[in-house]
């Protein structure tokens, strides 16, 4: 995910997908550290995670 954040451009979003209940805590708190917005989506079969550059 930091690989990918680095090649973006500020205002750019990645879209990251997870299974990993920890996910949950870590990504919002990796975009929180790092000045990034972060929302959730909870489905049936994983979460998703909008992240904008900041």
């Amino acid at each position: 995910m930091e690989k990918r954040l680095v090649s973006l451009t500020a205002g750019a979003t990645l879209t990251v997908l997870a299974t990993d209940p920890m996910a949950r805590i870590d990504i919002p708190l990796h975009c929180c550290q790092h000045g990034h917005a972060c929302s959730l989506e909870i489905k049936a079969d994983g979460m998703r995670f909008a992240i904008v550059k900041g």
